[in-house]
């Protein structure tokens, strides 16, 4: 019944098996094999050429002596830690799930055979145990259950320890068993590979007391297993799938000479187009690029936040990006560049410098167009000597491209970056601040005199935030500063050369303060040499996403938590919304969601309400882009809600297979109102 059962599932492989010598007609003889088995602990061999133990037993044998395995050992007596258990299921989620259906058909179809199966990790830790009842209750006392570990080299020879280390399918029959504490015993191991690289990722093993041996049991275990590779191959081919297609998007603004590898979740290489192994080869010499060969580290299945840094050195200073599937970040995509960009062209930087650049660009989390573009053109323009102007809706994060202006123009590693909001002080003491400032030069002023941030930053960046904000009186000296390349100490006529890179920044629209006589036009001529805009992030499509999981997982570590699960139709509202408050409102809204949501799962209704609000009436940025007006009839803009409100839901009922039980629990709806929407939608069409 159970080979009827397997057997409907598509065809299997016994490739790589061998028929055991008992299957090849040597009969098992229990007695025979207990004298070996003692010879061999006496004298350390079977003493007889025709001993009754087939040599993939004797082998384990010699094996489990050199590691020291107690031969009158009652099983494991290694038991990993609920938490470490826990750890260890969720690293090995995607064998447990594509093992999951033919695990339960094997349990169900077992019943009460006095047989139970077993799955374990890629070192013999079991992960999963099922079968019958009686037989699971009895492996307890050798401590066949989950978390122990059954590899050779704790427990002796055994089905899953011996599977591990010779690669194939065995089964060790009763007295076969190096530790005499579970000679009781009969097991069945097969290997169960990675449809990747085809390394062993785990063992499906059946045991049970030495009466259940059957000379098919074997097979069985080999279609198991290949059942189970064939689930991981479907799982792995959709994963990459949808990969591909999240790399789509960001092909437009490359070249088509450019590399490409594509990586999964675990920081594997799953595809690579040609032009990548050609660029492979110039740029890491000493290794293939394979599929399968691991790029990233990973951590759970999650790749680190920092994607540059965890590539191999030489490696570090090509684009990577993150490819963001369903809303959390499931790969990334390695560009092996056909020309390396402007600011890498700097052969005199140094390690250190280098170091420097990946982390700044790394502190910018985003890869959408948009951003990449300004990220470029900042980084060609850090290469000159001449101001900088970067302008900006308030929370774009424009310290972070004054620092990334920072690092693309070091040579050393070691110049200063200082950072000065000109509208944190009163107007009294920002000339001061930033100047310097004599021996009692103004009411309030040091004895002994001091330094201003100019001199502070001399040999490297200083960052004036607020450029705006700077009173009229003061703009003259800033002026003289940069004209001059000297410093004059407010109270003292003395001119100290500084080297300093200004990069300025604003909110406002310097343009028109100018034009109202609120911002000299001499001084914005002079820092607006090189001009930028940072992008908004409602002009970035894409990165809600991406940012989304960056924060998330970040606060998540930061108050020793699990990362939140974002559902689709919470999603859909967080890309609609405009974010005037930009990605510092984003990280906002994420902190408090982690410190707030008590289930783990975030649904519509866990979000602000004003927020809600806002989401529902504004058109999303695809619209905006597109050309559609934000600025529509009520009557357009509910359109517009319902359009987007009916993509989520079909998109749910989709990816639920049409369960609407599934689709509905996804969305955060009863299945009463989901039937109504579908119901609503489908009468219009």
């Amino acid at each position: 019944m159970l080979t009827e059962t397997l057997m409907a599932k598509p065809p299997f492989s016994l490739e790589g098996y061998k028929a055991s010598d008992a299957e090849q007609g040597r009969p098992y003889d229990e007695g025979e094999t207990n004298k070996a088995w003692e010879n061999f602990l006496t004298f350390g061999d079977l003493r007889r050429e025709n001993a009754p133990v087939r040599s993939v037993i004797e082998d384990s044998w010699q094996r489990s002596v050199k590691s020291g395995v107690d031969a009158r050992g009652k099983g494991s007596h290694l038991l990993a830690s609920p938490d470490d258990l826990y750890e260890l299921r969720l690293k090995n989620d995607d064998l447990l799930g594509s093992s999951a259906e033919t695990f339960r058909r094997i349990a169900e179809v077992l019943g009460d055979a006095a047989t139970m199966v077993v799955i374990t990790d890629g070192n013999g830790v079991v992960l999963e145990v099922g079968g019958d009842r009686r037989t699971i209750d009895a492996g307890h006392d050798i401590r066949l259950e989950a978390g122990a570990a059954w590899g050779e080299a704790v427990t002796g020879t055994n089905g899953i320890g011996t599977a591990l280390v010779t690669g194939k399918p065995v089964h060790v029959h009763a007295a076969e068993h190096f530790s005499e504490g579970i000679k009781a015993w009969t097991c069945v191991g097969s290997p169960i590979r990675s449809p990747i690289d085809g390394s062993i990722i785990g063992i499906v093993d059946f045991s049970g007391p030495q009466a259940i041996f059957h000379r098919h049991n074997v097979a069985l275990a080999v279609v198991a297993a290949h059942h189970i590779e064939l689930a991981l191959s479907e799982k792995i081919r959709i994963e990459r799938m949808r990969l591909l297609e999240a790399s789509i998007s960001r092909m437009p603004g490359m070249n088509s000479a450019d590399g490409v590898v594509i990586l999964d979740r675990f920081g594997r290489v799953v595809h690579h187009n040609d032009m990548a192994s050609v660029r492979w080869h110039r740029i890491a010499q000493s290794q293939d690029l394979s599929i399968g060969r691991q790029l990233l580290p990973n951590d759970k299945g999650f790749l680190a936040k920092d994607l540059a840094k965890g590539l191999p050195e030489e490696l570090r200073e090509q684009r990577i990006e993150p490819l963001v599937v369903d809303g959390v970040v499931k790969g990334a995509m390695l560009v092996l560049a056909a020309k390396p960009r402007a600011s890498l062209a700097r052969s005199q930087m140094s390690p250190a410098a280098r170091t420097a650049l990946v982390s700044a660009r790394e502190a910018i989390v985003g890869c959408s167009d948009a951003l990449l573009q300004t990220i470029e053109k900042i980084e060609r323009a850090a290469l000159g000597r001449t101001a900088i102007l970067l302008e900006g809706e308030t929370g774009v994060g424009k310290e972070l491209f004054a620092r990334l202006v920072h690092a693309a123009s070091q040579n050393t590693g070691k110049e200063p970056f200082i950072a000065f909001n000109c509208g944190a002080v009163s107007k009294e003491l920002l000339g001061g601040e930033l100047f310097g400032h004599a021996p009692g030069a103004y009411t309030g002023a040091t004895r002994e005199g001091r330094p201003g941030r100019f001199e502070f930053a001399n040999g490297g960046v200083l960052s004036l935030d607020e450029i705006g904000e700077m009173p009229m009186e003061l703009q003259p000296y800033l002026l003289r500063v940069l004209e001059e390349r000297a410093v004059y100490r407010l109270g003292d006529s003395k001119a100290r050369p500084v080297d300093v890179r200004l990069v300025a920044s604003t909110n406002r629209n310097l343009k028109q303060e100018v034009a109202e006589g609120r911002f000299r036009k001499d001084l914005y001529f002079r820092i607006g040499v090189v001009k930028f805009t940072i992008p908004p992030l409602r002009e970035r499509l894409g990165d809600v996403e991406i940012l989304i999981d960056h924060f998330n997982r970040q606060f998540a570590e930061t108050y020793s938590t699990q990362p939140l699960h974002f559902e689709a139709a919470t999603m859909e509202l967080l890309r609609r919304y405009s974010w005037p408050g930009n990605v510092r409102e984003l990280r906002n809204l994420v902190e408090n969601l982690v410190l707030m949501t008590i289930t783990g799962i975030v649904a519509p209704r866990d979000l602000p309400e004003d927020f809600v609000e806002m989401a529902s009436v504004q058109p999303s940025s695809v619209s905006v882009q597109a050309g559609h007006s934000s600025t529509g009839s009520e009557g357009d803009e509910i359109a517009r809600f319902d359009e987007v409100e009916r993509r989520t839901i079909e998109r749910a009922v989709a990816n639920a297979g049409g369960n609407i039980a599934a689709a509905a629990e996804k969305l955060g709806l009863s299945r009463a109102t989901l039937y109504r929407k579908l119901h609503q939608y489908r009468s219009r069409t």
